[in-house]
């Protein structure tokens, strides 16, 4: 009898557990076996076996793209993160400042980029915004007298272009944290801290952040793995067949695309993949155990 209730619980998980196992752990582990392979569109079936060959290539042959594409990933990290932060925090601010009328509206429309789908957005502004032709950016400057802009044909513009997206898309969501974090701080704390003295700059860096730390935490650290492993913007405005621009832009998960889609070789696509799996495990262990000393 109390063996039957020790493992009653574990039948009720078998569907579930089935079902991670089927959708989760067989996609990991298949996808580390053929990164162990030679697997490519000239091997599909006679593939062999070629050890730790792709990992090698990815990391250590400098014209292989993956450390440009792991450097160019990192870099659009950070960018987008810190602007994310910094701006969604203070247009927060702004929107709670006593006495500012159509908060609700302008709430409101700040959720229309986020709402909007992403693939319908990225096709706006590829075709709105950044084509030579068509696009507002370049009117605006033939209104100035000013040349027409590529946008999107150096690595470097392309680079700024694909963040401006970004930032648009993703600003309303951290906006939005930041906001309800805000409206869970007491007031009467700004209150007594107004009597004593301090300022804005004061009441900002010793009563709100401290505050809304613990709330901000967990959609920060969401936000930089979904910024970390973002494909669409770059991919739909530089890569997409038919409309490629000539940059030549890759972020670590555009690079293991074209390795799979491209040129076919799905050994090295694999070993990226795998490598970029790592790199998220090893950042969410070190961001959990900061969460925890922070909260302690």
């Amino acid at each position: 009898m109390e063996q039957k209730r020790i493992w009653k619980p574990w039948l009720y998980c078998v569907p579930a557990l089935l079902l991670i196992l089927i959708v989760i752990v067989f996609p990991i582990v298949y996808t580390g076996y053929i990164s162990l392979t030679n697997m490519n569109l000239y091997h599909w079936t006679d593939y062999s076996f070629i050890g730790l060959s792709n990992y090698a290539r990815a990391l250590f042959k400098f014209d292989s793209g993956f450390l440009s594409a792991l450097g160019t990933t990192l870099v659009w990290t950070v960018l987008n993160m810190v602007i994310q932060i910094g701006a969604g925090f203070f247009i927060a601010l702004g929107l709670n400042a006593p006495g500012l009328r159509l908060k609700r509206v302008y709430k409101t429309l700040l959720m229309v980029p986020w709402a909007v789908p992403a693939y319908i957005s990225i096709l706006l502004w590829r075709v709105g915004m950044f084509n030579t032709e068509f696009g507002i950016l370049n009117k605006f400057l033939s209104l100035l007298g000013l040349g027409k802009v590529d946008f999107l044909a150096g690595n470097a513009i392309a680079f700024l272009s694909c963040m401006a997206l970004n930032l648009w898309m993703a600003l309303p969501f951290m906006i939005s944290t930041i906001d309800g974090a805000l409206q869970s701080v007491d007031s009467s704390l700004y209150e007594s801290a107004t009597l004593d003295g301090a300022g804005f700059w004061v009441r900002t860096r010793f009563i709100t952040v401290p505050a809304i730390r613990p709330i901000i935490a967990p959609a920060a650290v969401m936000t930089t793995f979904i910024t970390f492993k973002q494909f669409d913007i770059i991919y739909l405005l530089t890569q997409q067949r038919g409309y490629m621009t000539g940059a030549t832009l890759n972020t670590v998960i555009t690079y293991a695309h074209q390795n799979a889609f491209a040129s076919n070789n799905y050994g090295l696509s694999s070993a990226v993949s795998m490598l970029l799996f790592v790199v998220i495990i090893l950042f969410s262990i070190m961001t959990n155990r900061s969460l925890r000393e922070d909260q302690a």
